[in-house]
């Protein structure tokens, strides 16, 4: 699991469009905490270091220790809105977190041990059916990654979540065995260009010969 992330956060009091641009003009992000049967707390946010915290790419999946007023809450992010034409965060809603939270989430794929792959090392062609699969875990356990190790399979496997070690306490919410990627043959159309060229090749040879021999008739 990665280490949290820690921001400093503001209570606002007033909602609204109006007052979300007004603290959008201010450098702010407006912001929300919910959840754990309490009270929502409207907040702001830091524009530059809610907007750098985004572009890392770990938001959704890191939990972030957020100080307001010197009180910790431990939250993450379940909601960010993005200025479609600016690509800025415009909104963070933010999920409480306690340690009998069970959350779903998308949790990124990892294939490992590329170069040790049986089918990989004979020029298979990794095909992977999902970059990130959702998991059931602990809100306060969230996996980094859940790692694919390529170097049992072969050139016509298919690598199924059964074949895969999942991070202790997480479970997939698709309650069946489903593929995760597959070792394909090499590309023919690879291997027909080779034989393409190699008959071009022949041919251009054939023709000098037989253009050579069609001129010694001539002089003939």
């Amino acid at each position: 699991m990665s280490k949290n992330y820690a921001m400093l956060a503001e209570a606002r009091d007033v909602a609204g469009k109006g007052a979300a641009r007004a603290l959008r003009r201010e450098n702010r992000v407006p912001g929300v905490i919910y959840g754990d049967n309490k009270e929502p707390i409207k907040i702001s946010l830091p524009a530059k270091e809610t907007n750098l915290e985004y572009r890392k790419g770990h938001m959704y999946t890191t939990l972030c220790d957020l100080d307001i007023a010197g009180k910790k809450h431990l939250v993450l992010a379940r909601d960010v809105q993005i200025h479609v034409v600016k690509d800025t965060v415009e909104h963070v809603d933010f999920l409480r977190v306690t340690p009998k939270a069970k959350i779903a989430i998308q949790i990124p794929v990892h294939f490992i041990n590329e170069e040790d792959s049986v089918g990989m090392s004979r020029k298979g062609i990794l095909n992977i059916a999902r970059h990130d699969i959702e998991m059931i875990c602990s809100a306060t356990n969230i996996p980094e990654a859940i790692e694919v190790d390529l170097t049992p399979f072969d050139i016509g496997d298919v690598i199924k979540i059964s074949d895969v070690k999942l991070p202790e306490g997480a479970k997939p919410v698709i309650d069946r065995d489903f593929t995760i990627a597959t070792i394909n043959e090499p590309r023919v159309a690879e291997i027909e260009d080779d034989t393409t060229d190699g008959a071009e090749q022949s041919v251009e040879v054939e023709s000098e010969h037989g253009s050579d021999k069609s001129a010694e008739d001539k002089k003939k």
